[in-house]
């Protein structure tokens, strides 16, 4: 909990502000994607936000404020270099996080694309602490993605099993389909082309049915590769249903990270129709793996 805040230099720099590491999309500790949250951030700027989180140098760190608009939440993310309006795991792991304070099986977090509904599952033991949790994704929009040629020249491919399209729903999320899990294993991509991608992350994805693989790359969002992209989920899902490759009201199973040692499991589906896509559910595993103090910045 954050210590009352002072203008004072003095009495600021013994303010502290605890934090909890939570790894999402999983049920094994230290594996799936680990996300920093900050329960309780009333007093940090904009700033010391994105300084902390570059600090941490998790994928994404989240900070909880007030609710602002009617949710119970309200929740900003931040990379190591920037603020995002949503960001899938983020918000999972928050919500697990935000869940050991109270006995409520459903909660709103409150992110700049809206709010997120989120239902929470439990042990079951008699303990707070949530073991999965299931959140209704923002609808995302999509586009043939401009800058294809160079995205392929990034990730040393000729083409794609899919056209080459770019989804927002917060982030932007291009996605590019392999032929099979082993090639999309054996990717080695260009960091130093993909840089020169602004504003989104490259999900490379293998497989068939309804049991896929994925691979994430975002030098434009500080991340080299990601364990587990929940705000790509839905849309990948969405993807596969456009072209016909996935039905509406079928759970998609995607796992991530396995390249990295970081296994990730989502599940994520679809309601709706072609005109009218939603709502987008996607849930998982969380465990809660450390806690710590952020006493200096």
């Amino acid at each position: 909990m954050a210590f009352p805040l002072s203008s004072s230099p003095q009495e600021a720099a013994q303010r502290h502000y605890s934090y909890t590491v939570a790894d999402a999309f999983t049920d094994t500790p230290l594996c799936g994607n680990p996300v920093a949250v900050f329960a309780h951030a009333s007093g940090l700027s904009a700033t010391d936000m994105q300084r902390i989180a570059r600090e941490l140098n998790l994928s994404e760190t989240t900070f909880v404020f007030p609710p602002q608009s009617g949710g119970d939440h309200h929740v900003r993310i931040f990379t190591p270099v920037n603020e995002l309006p949503f960001a899938g795991h983020p918000t999972l792991g928050t919500a697990a996080v935000l869940g050991r304070a109270s006995d409520r099986n459903e909660l709103v977090i409150e992110t700049g694309m809206g709010p997120v509904p989120c239902v929470l599952e439990r042990n079951g033991n008699g303990e707070r602490d949530v073991c999965a949790v299931s959140m209704e994704q923002p609808i995302p929009t999509w586009s043939i993605y401009e800058l294809s040629d160079l995205l392929l020249e990034g990730l040393g491919l000729t083409g794609s099993t899919l056209p080459i399209e770019v989804y927002r729903n917060g982030p932007r999320h291009v996605f590019v389909g392999l032929p099979d899990i082993a090639q999309l294993s054996a990717l080695k991509p260009d960091l130093r082309v993909l840089a020169k991608l602004p504003d989104v992350a490259i999900n490379c994805f293998a497989g068939a049915n309804q049991h896929w693989r994925m691979r994430m790359f975002s030098p434009a969002y500080g991340v080299s590769e990601d364990a587990a992209t929940g705000s790509a989920a839905g849309p990948l899902a969405l993807h596969l249903i456009r072209h016909g490759l996935l039905d509406f009201g079928k759970t998609l199973h995607i796992e991530q990270g396995v390249e990295m040692e970081r296994r990730s499991v989502m599940h994520a589906t679809v309601f709706g129709s072609l005109t009218e896509p939603g709502p987008i559910c996607v849930s998982g595993g969380v465990t809660i793996v450390a806690e710590g103090r952020l006493v200096r910045w």
